[in-house]
């Protein structure tokens, strides 16, 4: 990387070098290694790579955010390894770290990666007071938060771009977002922000100190709290893996994932290892993502996340899924119209020629009787220019459409888009919703993880036609040899938005919890709606607290609408409240 001018000090702009190199290595039409020295390179979005993209749980549609900047750029190739040789990449601005478009067996490996100006400004308050009969809170704020005290107000002002003389970013006060982060406890949730309320003034201290006075009286109460705040458009993926095959991501530090996380997107056998999701601890930070850490979208194949940490995101750490379009016109017999339904997800391709589709009703979210048909023809989006519209497609199949398909009362999946997933090994902390979704039909095992201090389920399976629109029903989930700590419950949730719930007629099946071990409050460790099917076996629970604490009054187990239950050879401490509550 060095031949091209890339500068290993950190002092220049190392991005037209990283991108004639990338250039070059795809001009060989071969095996290539593409190398950087131990160092550390600045890269900015102004002369990155720079492609039209639409992205799944992002922005959709919007035409404002349709460019996306990528500062590296695997894209038509095959054969690629991207060695960092323990190089540290600093990104600037608004872009995409890395990206494998169109290509195959490519690797990312050996690298960190950080942003110098995170969306995410972590406040930490320092200590708070009272003076002359008002409170006062002093926060400490991160070297990479620029910002200026206007009056009252704070603006917080990104990064200067070197091109423009302005933020690439930027924003007043609380933002737009706000998560709680407690490093004492470890602990992270969702909650107000209450630091920008009834302000008297505010003085900027220096040396990244400020001080709010406040009218009220009393001593705010959250000294050692930081208050994690954030805007809320996901402009771009932190990295993108897209239409290609056999892509790894192996032995990294993703520091920081800019504006959303690593996204898998219609594309086969996606392997995360060793990586490391997690702010520096040098840094000041205590976030990590923007939003989520993984989200795979219509992936097949394998997905396979091991031996990495999660710690620090703005949304869930893993999410696996794929996506339901709703039926909106029937323009022939063996043809329909099909949209995008939920906002943040649009202008891609949802279905190839050969794909196989199932129909399902929305109010039960079961196939219809006669429920599949191969594609034929597809006239959409591409996900690459805006040509034609970017939230409707319409699909011809090989067969007629079947009796029962109602437009906007089905919804379609591409069985063929799901993956079967392992999750191993890894440890999740310091996160603010679940720890794990995942809704695909192939086998799923979640073995060897820790979850500790989970703000909502630890693991979440949905299938929903509602609201995110995420497909679809699992069939052999398997959640093996895991420890829960400190929960929130459910600890285990399932929770189809089937709006009617038949036993006889459960949205997902076969689900086996075996071999974990729950360190657990007053709270219900499974939750199931609408499984036929589920195993709760070999398990041991034990409380939290044995002798502050009266009998626990929340059940373990809660199901409604399953059936064939079993529950048998757990082990369970004392006092513990082991009813179960069906319906």
């Amino acid at each position: 990387m060095d031949a091209y001018g890339a500068d290993p000090t950190g002092r220049t702009d190392s991005t037209p070098a990283v991108k004639a190199a990338l250039r070059h290595a795809k001009s060989m039409h071969r095996p290539v290694r593409v190398v950087f020295s131990k160092g550390t390179y600045q890269l900015y979005p102004e002369r990155a790579e720079t492609r039209e993209l639409y992205v799944s749980n992002t922005v959709g549609a919007d035409q404002r955010y349709r460019d996306k900047r990528i500062g590296l750029l695997v894209e038509d190739m095959h054969d690629v390894t991207i060695d960092g040789g323990g190089a540290e990449l600093v990104y600037h601005g608004l872009q995409t770290a890395f990206a494998s478009i169109r290509s195959a067996n490519v690797t990312f490996t050996n690298f960190s990666f950080e942003y110098a100006a995170p969306e995410v400004v972590d406040a930490s308050v320092a200590s708070t007071g009272v003076t002359d009969g008002h409170a006062y809170r002093i926060l400490s704020i991160p070297a990479g938060s620029p910002y200026r005290v206007d009056g009252t107000h704070i603006a917080w002002l990104g990064e200067t771009s070197p091109a423009t003389g302005q933020p690439y970013w930027s924003g007043v006060d609380g933002l737009q977002y706000t998560q709680i982060h407690d490093p004492k406890a470890q602990r992270t949730w969702r909650g107000d922000n209450p630091l920008f309320n009834d302000i008297a003034a505010v003085t900027d201290l220096g040396h990244r100190r400020i001080r709010i006075d406040y009218t009220t009286t009393a001593r705010p109460e959250d000294a050692g709290l930081v208050y994690q705040m954030r805007l809320i458009e996901r402009t771009e993926p932190g990295a993108f893996i897209w239409q290609s095959k056999n892509v790894t991501m192996r032995s990294m530090n993703a520091r920081y994932l800019q504006s959303f996380g690593v996204v898998g997107q219609f594309s086969e056998n996606i392997s995360i290892d060793r990586v490391n999701f997690a702010p520096d601890p040098a840094s000041g930070r205590s976030t990590a993502s923007f939003a989520d850490f993984v989200q795979m979208s219509g992936v097949k194949g394998k997905v396979s996340i091991t031996r990495s940490v999660f710690d620090g995101p703005h949304d869930d750490p893993i999410n696996i899924h794929g996506t339901y379009l709703e039926v909106v016109g029937r323009p022939g017999p063996s043809s329909l119209t099909l949209a995008y339904e939920h906002p943040q997800t649009a202008g891609f391709p949802q279905f190839a020629p050969g794909d196989e589709v199932e129909f399902t009703a929305k109010r039960t979210m079961t196939p219809l009787a006669d429920a599949h048909a191969v594609v034929t023809a597809v006239d959409g989006p591409s996900g690459q220019d805006h040509n034609k519209p970017l939230t409707t497609m319409t699909v011809t199949f090989d067969r007629p459409v079947p009796a029962g398909v109602e437009i906007n009362g089905t919804v379609v999946e591409n069985i063929t888009a799901t993956p079967s997933v392992v999750i191993a090994d890894n440890v999740f902390r310091n996160v603010p919703t679940r720890g794990v979704l995942v809704t695909t039909r192939k086998p799923v095992l979640i073995t060897g993880n820790r979850f500790d201090g989970m703000s909502m389920a630890s693991i979440y399976v949905s299938a929903d036609a509602y609201q995110w629109y995420e497909s679809g029903p699992v069939a052999d989930l398997t959640i093996r040899g895991n420890s829960f700590t400190r929960p929130t419950g459910p600890v285990i949730f399932v929770e189809p938005t089937n709006q009617v719930v038949d036993p006889a007629k459960p949205v997902h099946h076969n689900i086996k919890v075996e071999h974990n071990f729950f360190d657990i409050g007053d709270v219900t460790v499974v939750d199931a709606k609408s499984v036929g099917g589920f195993a709760f076996t070999a398990n041991t629970l034990r409380r939290l607290d044995t002798a502050d604490h009266p009998p626990y009054s929340s059940p373990l187990f809660v199901f409604h609408g399953s059936s064939d239950i079993r529950i048998a050879h757990n082990h369970y401490d004392k006092g513990l409240n082991t009813s179960v509550v069906s319906d």
